[in-house]
């Protein structure tokens, strides 16, 4: 009875990893859209959540791995974005991850969502925030990151 128990919890384990790996990878070209909040008009995807830049990427490439792509999931495509209304097709790009996905770009920088904006639309929690060796932006239409004011 024990060794049954074994085999289906390793079977569980297994479907559950192989789930979680399906569920991150993306089936279809991420798109990347314009939305009016109060820090102005900034980038968000497909689904209007928030996208945010990281100061430590450098040259297109993401700093951003582990524990911190937990916080700050990366917005990731299959094949080429979309580019939504005012969004400048030019500025969208893409960079190879270190795990192979491929993550979305904007004016060479990796694009990203924020946890604990809660998937809440307009949401800018992320605005500002000191994180994982350096701080984390909003990113407007001009593909630059945008700082409240007094900041």
């Amino acid at each position: 009875m024990k060794r049954l128990l074994a085999v289906v919890t390793i079977l569980a384990l297994g479907v559950g990893a192989v789930t979680a790996i399906a569920a991150s990878a993306p089936t279809k070209p991420a798109t990347v859209k314009v939305r009016k909040v109060s820090l102005g008009r900034i980038l968000v995807n497909g689904k209007s959540q928030t996208l945010y830049l990281f100061e430590k990427d450098k040259k297109g490439k993401s700093a951003c791995s582990g524990q911190c792509a937990k916080f700050w999931p990366p917005l990731l495509t299959k094949g080429k974005p979309k580019a939504g209304s005012g969004v400048k097709a030019s500025l969208l790009g893409t960079t190879k991850r270190s795990d192979g996905t491929t993550q979305v770009t904007y004016n060479k920088h990796p694009l990203y969502r924020f946890l604990n904006d809660n998937n809440k639309i307009g949401s800018t929690k992320g605005e500002g925030v000191n994180a994982f060796g350096a701080e984390w932006y909003v990113v407007g239409t001009n593909g630059k990151k945008i700082e409240k004011s007094g900041s």
